[in-house]
């Protein structure tokens, strides 16, 4: 009987012998031509074309080799803008994408059977698949009393439509997903969160007060998004939380609770009260463990860095940078810096190379290692070789995106530590002489993914250069057509200049070419004979 299986092997057999039917006719159609060569008259009007060709002004050739020139010039362009906006050939995009399963190519399959080929298994094409997944920001910013001002003062957008809609998605699922039944302040809220302007988004607001004097969710917006300064956002989220209060004791509004209790440390943090951070992430970790997803303890690392508890961040570091919890660029650039730290004071890259490392110092290469192989883009921003941005509310874990949120609070705490920063500049580029390439295997994490371009360009401002790793070569259609453009450009002015001489060039090349016809012409006569 006829089932999948057979069908899946009959289409890949046509498939497989798709390529030797185009091969077969193709040589056909060149028999067919040849034989009947004598009816078409081919000869007589290769001849002809010699003969016309002859007769051309060399302005001719000027305007024709000025046209090419300008098209191929034109495409050119084009596939560099869109290689730079995208990261890919257009032209090969649209072969890949349209022409390829006409000609009975199957979709690109290459990540899930570079995964599968490392050990026989898909496992690794879903944990590539995760690693793709976008992250709240566990740092992100208020958007009235940090990013409003950033635009009010540039004048440029720091957040896309993207990461905003994201993050309505995320108000929208976490605090009203206890929910059983909307009440009509939430259903206000439902909409508010969706509003693309940020007035409508605080006059909607205002209008779940008006229903509801203790609707929590309405004054977590306008904490959010109307406050333009932290104190004030304070205010506002302390009220949010006393009405949060009221409806937790109901076992609802847990998720909103634990939200405001998050970002209240986080102005106490900001505001300089740091202790007393530390102490309210402390006591929220604590009385919700299972809220892991929520990577509070990113917040309490920072926190802790700023107060130079180096102990207490040792300690966080040890029971979450575990095998079996996901990685993310604070926990393996901290735990880097902790290493660091220890030795970078007296590291001399001279006195390393002659005497050798020690074992202190190799652990702090190591780290480096493992935290650069993670998360490739950081070394550049801790640096300085690149400039920082405000960070996105959403984070690609392994991607520049992250790496801007992780520079953007923690680079102040390796200036902090004396000789930090000389010890990863001499020794992070070294981590690419570790890792396989190409990036079939990783060293000590899976493979990178390959996923990261795409989405940072979405989460990040287009103003901002995403870093690409690993660095893409040019497409070969690109430089297809700068030659083709600089040919054509060098046939023109050639021509233009020197008329006479290119004219002579060309109807010697139409004498051979007339030769060579002539030539074969008579050789297939005297074999025929």
């Amino acid at each position: 009987p006829f089932n999948a299986v057979t069908g899946f092997k009959l289409k890949s057999w046509l498939c497989w012998s798709w390529t030797y039917i185009c091969a077969l006719w193709f040589a056909m159609v060149l028999t067919m031509v040849y034989v009947l060569r004598s009816p078409l008259k081919l000869q007589e009007t290769v001849n002809a074309a010699s003969v016309f060709l002859n007769t051309l002004t060399p302005k001719f050739y000027v305007a024709l080799t000025g046209t090419s020139s300008l098209i191929s010039g034109l495409i050119l362009l084009f596939e560099w803008w869109y290689f730079r906006k995208y990261g890919t050939s257009f032209i090969e995009q649209v072969s890949v994408s349209h022409l390829r399963p006409l000609l009975g190519g199957v979709e690109n399959s290459s990540s899930a059977g570079l995964f599968s080929s490392v050990n026989g298994d898909t496992d690794y094409y879903f944990l590539f698949l995760s690693e793709c997944k976008v992250w709240r920001n566990p740092l992100n910013l208020f958007r009235g009393a940090e990013y409003s001002r950033y635009t009010w003062v540039t004048g440029k957008e720091p957040l896309t439509y993207y990461d905003m809609n994201l993050s309505a998605q995320d108000h929208q699922t976490f605090f009203l997903g206890d929910t059983q039944q909307l009440r009509p302040e939430d259903s206000v809220m439902q909409k508010a969160w969706r509003e693309r302007n940020p007035q409508a988004r605080i006059q909607a607001a205002y209008q779940a007060i008006e229903m509801n004097r203790e609707c929590a969710a309405a004054y977590v917006l306008l904490a959010e998004e109307e406050a333009t300064t932290i104190t004030e956002a304070e205010r506002l989220f302390k009220q949010a939380l006393k009405s949060g209060m009221k409806l937790s004791h109901s076992g609802k509004d847990t998720n909103l609770v634990v939200y405001i209790k998050r970002r209240l440390a986080m102005c106490a943090r900001k505001l300089g009260r740091i202790k007393e951070a530390v102490k309210m992430m402390r006591d929220l970790m604590k009385e919700f463990p299972l809220l892991g997803m929520l990577n509070i303890h990113e917040n309490l690392l920072e926190a802790l860095l700023e107060l130079q508890a180096y102990a207490d961040v040792q300690a966080v570091l040890a029971k979450y940078d575990d095998i079996s919890l996901p990685k993310s660029a604070t926990i393996c650039y901290t735990s880097a810096l902790l290493k660091a730290r220890a030795v970078s004071d007296k590291f001399s890259p001279e006195a390393a190379s002659r005497r050798g490392l020690s074992t202190a110092e190799m652990n702090a290469v190591e780290a480096i290692h493992r935290a650069v192989e993670f998360n490739p883009h950081v070394p550049k921003y801790l640096l300085e070789m690149k400039s920082l941005i405000l960070p996105p509310e959403h984070i690609l874990k392994r991607g520049d995106s992250e790496a801007v949120a992780y520079a953007f609070f923690h680079l102040q705490h390796w200036k902090r530590a004396e000789g930090a920063l000389n010890l990863l500049h001499c020794t992070w580029e070294g981590t690419f002489r570790i890792i396989p390439y190409p990036l079939e295997k990783g060293h000590l994490f899976y493979p990178y993914p390959g996923c990261t371009e795409t989405a940072d360009r979405e989460l990040l401002p287009s103003f901002h250069e995403v870093s690409v790793y690993p660095k893409k070569e040019l497409p070969f259609f690109i430089l297809f057509t700068a030659g083709l453009c600089s040919f054509c450009a060098m046939l023109a002015m050639l021509t233009h200049q020197f008329p006479e001489l290119m004219g002579v060039f060309v109807k010697a090349v139409s004498i051979c070419i007339l030769t060579y016809n002539t030539l074969h012409s008579n050789l297939f006569t005297v074999l025929s004979q």
